[in-house]
């Protein structure tokens, strides 16, 4: 939760920062930059939680060389995703501005963002399988150390920047870039470390070439991966949507929504703590067919996610007014925000059954039923967003988006008593095997 926690304080920060040193443009730019990168970035989380399901299932069934396998296919993916992205950054900026329809000021410096920030791809992307591989190993503190250090560090470079130097949403952008290569290294070096600490074999190789080409284990990773970036495409799509919608309410609306999108982030990070340990556990479950450890890790995890979620919700409806002031120092801003408050408390209370269901089937590597998920929920979304958006404008917009999460929920819960029934087959399976 510590480590969550420092992701979305750098999105806080860099709002701060722009709220109160730079001009309504520059904050509206950095909420089309921001989702611009969630887009781009998160299009290719099957690094991070592809990662974590194969980790933690091999850390289940005891397999040494498979943990560092999957480490290193998503390693190399993404350093190689990382460097076409580069490679292409102009069409990124040319189709996002074009989708995301801002005005003149606000579009010319998120393409100034986006043309600094594409620098950090390779490292963000290859940090992502980074972070997977301590979620999976149950490295809590290393991953604390790795968060704390990127995102402090991106936090000091933001305020040297955008508040110091005043590049605006230029500095916030090189901020961030410069802080995710220099914590690759830092990532690097705990996860090489973790994974010799554990070896009790010296001769197996860091790098198992021999398993990374493997055909199997290869088309078995593609196809995980590929769901999961079908799924988050969805999601971050979904987002994009929110933010485009906020748009056409004027700038003072885009930057109030922008804001609430922020204490929402603030507020998922920490339910995600909940779910990155379910992922691990249920990861396990699954690689050892331990039904037991399933229940367990499932309910356990749900329960302190429920109660952190009210705790959240309840900080949103009753501070919210107090925290937005903070963020931004204009009051058509604030207004804008505090009218639609008590909805983006509604959303944090009900997301996290959503995002605990998303952590069992991310570890137990059952992603089909995820991506089918996150399709009917954008299909409930996009239309009732407009209908309600046209009825009842920027409230409609909120109460459409409450929908979407909730629909996420319901239809991984339906899935849900099929894949307990695999983990009791796997158990049965090992079973009559060892006898």
């Amino acid at each position: 939760m510590l480590a969550n926690a420092s992701v979305p304080l750098l999105g806080l920060s860099d709002t701060a920062v722009i709220g109160n040193y730079g001009s309504l443009e520059a904050l509206g730019a950095i909420a089309f930059g921001s989702i611009v990168f969630s887009f781009v970035y998160w299009s290719f989380g099957f690094l991070r939680m592809g990662t974590t399901g194969f980790v933690a299932q091999a850390v289940g069934a005891r397999d040494e060389a498979e943990i560092r396998a999957a480490v290193w296919r998503a390693v190399f993916i993404g350093a190689i995703i990382g460097f076409l992205l580069i490679l292409i950054q102009s069409p990124i900026s040319t189709l996002s501005l074009l989708l995301l329809q801002g005005s003149d000021t606000v579009e010319a410096m998120t393409h100034s963002y986006i043309q600094t920030r594409i620098w950090g791809a390779p490292a963000a992307l290859i940090l992502f399988a980074l972070m997977g591989c301590l979620i999976g190993l149950g490295k809590s503190k290393s991953l604390l150390a790795v968060q704390l250090f990127m995102n402090g560090l991106n936090i000091v470079l933001d305020i040297l920047f955008a508040g110091v130097l005043e590049m605006g949403a230029t500095g916030i952008a090189l901020g961030t870039a410069i802080a995710e290569w220099s914590s690759l290294l830092l990532a690097l070096f705990i996860v090489v470390r973790s994974l010799r600490e554990r070896a009790t074999d010296t001769t197996l190789p860091l790098i198992p070439w021999s398993l990374l080409h493997d055909a199997t284990g290869l088309l078995h990773t593609l196809s995980v991966n590929r769901d999961i970036m079908i799924r988050t495409l969805l999601m971050v799509a979904s987002f994009a949507w929110f933010v485009r919608q906020s748009a056409t309410y004027g700038d003072e609306v885009l930057a109030a929504n922008h804001i609430l999108l922020q204490l929402i982030s603030f507020s998922a990070f920490f339910l995600d703590a909940y779910a990155y340990v379910a992922e691990a556990l249920v990861g396990e479950a699954m690689g050892a067919g331990d039904d037991h450890l399933f229940d367990q890790a499932l309910w356990r995890s749900s329960c302190l996610a429920g109660g952190s979620a009210l705790v959240l919700a309840s900080i949103i409806y009753w501070g919210g007014e107090l925290i937005v002031p903070l963020l931004s120092q204009h009051p058509a801003v604030w207004l804008a925000a505090t009218d639609s408050m008590h909805l983006a408390a509604l959303y944090v209370a009900l997301a996290f059954a959503a995002f605990q269901l998303d952590g069992v089937f991310i570890g137990t590597t059952q992603t089909a039923q995820m991506r089918n998920a996150s399709i009917l929920s954008v299909l409930v979304f996009v239309p009732l967003s407009v209908v309600l958006g046209e009825q009842h404008g920027v409230i409609g917009l909120w109460w459409a988006f409450v929908m979407y999460v909730v629909t996420r929920a319901i239809t991984l819960g339906y899935y849900l008593p099929g894949l307990r029934f695999k983990v009791q087959s796997r158990q049965t399976r090992q079973a009559g095997s060892a006898t």
